[in-house]
């Protein structure tokens, strides 16, 4: 394919030009002041996010230095293409020569061609929401998607009314031509639930043309035509990215998906749906090997491992080469946080041309299965098809992810994903072709609701962020020490809480991001605070 799981064309990589290359930098020399002003870089949803799993703020939440970015694009034959805050970098095109003399630039730390070969040549180094909609119905008449929804007891989740309400899943495609249009996409725009979006490729905020292939994955999640179609998760919200150039297959795709993922991350996006794949490109130079699966090599797939990291869940389609002379699940399908979804028909037997594992470090993939022969979609015109390939079982997944997660939120990110492994039918033994195999959320939603360290904690801490005085509200029926961090981890307020004097004024504090220990001499809790 191309990213789309098309054909690909090969190209001779005689006369190639220009290149591409990633520029990483050495440091980010305003981070503190990122770091006061969380705001600044994420939104209260992310930052949400964050506090609800116990995960910090890092260096690589702080975006790319500016006038670095301005530095570099000014240079005579450089052109800027897309940035990376996560790995600092940004990705240029242009002559070898004027690549190479970025390193000049004393915030250079090392260049990255994407012809391997180059990299041996050169001076540098290798690299080492929206509040829940309105009331949800409890059944709802699935028509041609009736076997793609069942067969993962996602109905069963709808009719205890979690349908993705309050979940946020970002797409990641080639282009959503007609969905702002087609009649059984119209309940995401009157009830506010499509978010926005962005094309990586033309820079701009229309998504609504160049390309039906989002079109169609999105419908198997969101499209909402009772008694034709309706998608796994017909209740939840979503962004749409653009990170597909259809007209080319060229490395910057990668460097546009990770932007996207870093976008989704500070919108405060839950899941990340994409159906797009790696692994040949237009100058062979730049195509991958077997050798290159690892989990985290690739560009793209160290993008989806960041991603997991900051708390989403990654979900990609695992590729259509299942009956090609590289069969396996390529980039960034192959990462290792990333759940590679293959193809099965109505009957839950494997596709053949459903891309396979192992890995090349020996993991199992594709991690599970959904229907991806004859699945029900819905054209930019809103008429209804079948389509095959796991361009559409990834959807059909991410959305039941959505509806799970919703009727759990206290769990993290890694909880989802082991539950909904460990739910699958495949489980204690998975194998190369079907991986965990065909999941049951409804068992995973049993199994979660009955696990007791997903209770309710017992201290609550409100207002988060605050501005003056914060209250800790639950069991002092002993006296409790409070101790307060700031982003150092230098100790800034010690107090003696009790449940006469449960709460503590911070109002002096600059904005910015706290961490506190609450304990005594038989409990401990710890956590995240923001100034506002």
């Amino acid at each position: 394919m191309r990213n789309l799981f098309l054909l690909l064309f090969w190209v001779s990589a005689l006369g190639w030009a220009q290149e591409d290359a990633r520029v990483y930098f050495a440091d980010k020399p305003n981070a503190q002041a990122y770091f006061d002003a969380p705001l600044t870089m994420l939104t209260q949803r992310a930052l949400d996010r964050r506090i609800q799993q116990n995960i910090p703020l890092s260096l690589d939440d702080v975006p790319v230095e500016s006038t670095y970015i301005q530095a570099i694009s000014n240079v005579p034959g450089i052109t800027y293409k897309a940035q990376s805050k996560w790995m600092n970098c940004i990705h240029v095109r242009g002559s070898v020569a004027a690549i190479q003399g970025l390193m000049s630039f004393p915030f250079v730390e090392r260049i990255v061609f994407a012809n391997p070969q180059l990299n041996a040549k050169s001076t540098s180094q290798a690299p080492t929401v929206q509040p829940k909609s309105m009331a949800l119905q409890t059944t709802y008449s699935y028509g041609n998607a009736q076997n793609q929804v069942t067969m993962l007891n996602t109905h069963l989740l709808h009719q205890q009314n979690h349908a993705g309400a309050g979940k946020i899943i970002a797409v990641l495609d080639s282009g959503f031509q007609g969905v702002d249009t087609a009649p059984p996409f119209q309940s995401l725009f009157s009830q506010n639930r499509y978010l926005g979006g962005y094309s990586y490729v033309s820079q701009s905020t229309n998504v609504f043309d160049l390309h039906n292939h989002g079109t169609l994955v999105l419908s198997s999640m969101a499209a909402v035509t009772d008694g034709t179609l309706v998608g796994t998760a017909p209740t939840a919200s979503y962004y749409l990215f653009i990170t597909e150039d259809v007209m080319e297959e060229n490395p910057v795709e990668e460097s546009y998906w990770v932007q996207a993922a870093e976008e989704a991350d500070r919108l405060g996006c839950d899941i990340i749906s994409s159906s797009l794949g790696y692994y040949g490109y237009d100058n062979p130079a730049y195509s991958y090997s077997y050798s290159n699966l690892t989990g985290n090599q690739a560009f793209a797939s160290q993008g989806a491992n960041k991603a997991f990291s900051k708390g989403m869940v990654v979900v990609v389609s695992a590729g259509n080469s299942g009956n090609s002379t590289a069969p396996y699940v390529a980039v960034p399908a192959e990462a290792t946080h990333a759940l590679a979804i293959g193809a099965v028909d109505s009957m839950e037997f494997r596709a053949s041309f459903s891309s396979i594992g192992p890995t090349f470090d020996g993991r199992v993939k594709p991690d599970l299965m959904a229907r991806g022969v004859g699945a029900a979609v819905c054209t930019p015109q809103g008429d209804f098809t079948y389509v095959s390939g796991t361009s559409l079982s990834c959807p059909i997944i991410s959305g039941s992810i959505a509806c799970f997660w919703a009727a759990a939120p206290q769990l993290t990110n890694q909880q989802v994903v082991d539950l909904v492994k460990q739910s699958a039918d495949r489980f204690t033994n998975p194998t190369m072709e079907y991986g965990y195999g065909v999941p049951d959320f409804a068992a995973a939603l049993s199994n979660a609701l009955s696990v007791t360290s997903f209770s309710t904690p017992a201290i609550k801490v409100y207002p988060n962020p605050f501005d003056d005085f914060v209250t800790f509200h639950g069991d002092f029926s002993e006296p409790m020490t409070l101790r307060v961090y700031n982003a150092m981890g230098q100790l800034v307020r010690e107090s003696r809480l009790t449940s006469a004097l449960p709460y503590v004024s911070m109002g002096e504090f600059p904005s910015g991001w706290y961490t506190y220990t609450l304990f005594s001499t038989t409990r401990s809790f710890s956590g995240k605070l923001i100034k506002s």
